[in-house]
């Protein structure tokens, strides 16, 4: 039990690293602990629209894909280049003596080996995770998310796995970050005490 307790509290300090790409002067970057939050709604979402796939797992496999950054850090695309991290290492030692440690450990192999379609449905959301951040980014005035057009459309060409990651991506493209509230049918202004 005590190797239990130990790895809560390591995945509760996820949400002290934030992701690193805000050293490009984004704003308001993600830790890692709501990056984690949405790959699993992108995951259940991208699974819902492939069927004849294990939801269970999904959502385990994306609680666990990248919480080995607990030990490694997380390294951006360009610090990808210089550094070795040694991910299985980390996992293996955070996991280790606990009593997810088989099971977890499993699934962390599996969605490294992209070869199941639930590895590859949290693939295909942790990787469409940066989209959504890049138009909340591109939302608040930030350039930089308007140079990566043609980088992000590169890796959706050659890194995405489902039919359904390409059309969400094509969607996150054109969307707007607010229209969620703005365009609300429910929103005071649409269908409450302001609307005329």
């Amino acid at each position: 039990m005590k190797r239990d307790v130990e790895l809560l509290y390591e995945i509760g300090a996820l949400r002290l690293i934030p992701r690193q790409w805000s050293r490009f002067h984004l704003t308001a970057v993600q830790n890692l602990t709501e990056h984690h939050y949405r790959v699993m709604w992108l995951a259940l979402v991208i699974a819902a629209r492939e069927k004849q796939c294990d939801t269970e797992k999904i959502l385990k496999m994306a609680m666990i894909h990248d919480i080995a950054e607990s030990r490694t850090g997380d390294v951006d695309y360009l610090a990808r280049q210089y550094v070795v991290r040694h991910e299985d290492e980390a996992i293996k030692d955070m996991l280790r003596d606990t009593s997810l440690e088989a099971e977890f450990l499993e699934l962390w192999e599996e969605y490294e080996a992209r070869k199941t379609i639930e590895s590859k449905i949290v693939k295909d959301a942790d990787t469409l995770d940066v989209d959504l951040d890049l138009r909340e980014q591109a939302a608040t005035g930030n350039l930089l998310p308007d140079q990566w057009t043609k980088q992000r459309a590169h890796v959706h060409e050659t890194q995405l796995f489902t039919k359904t990651a390409k059309q969400l991506y094509k969607d996150i493209d054109a969307s707007n970050p607010h229209d969620w509230h703005i365009k609300s049918p429910q929103n005071r202004l649409n269908g409450g005490d302001w609307k005329k």
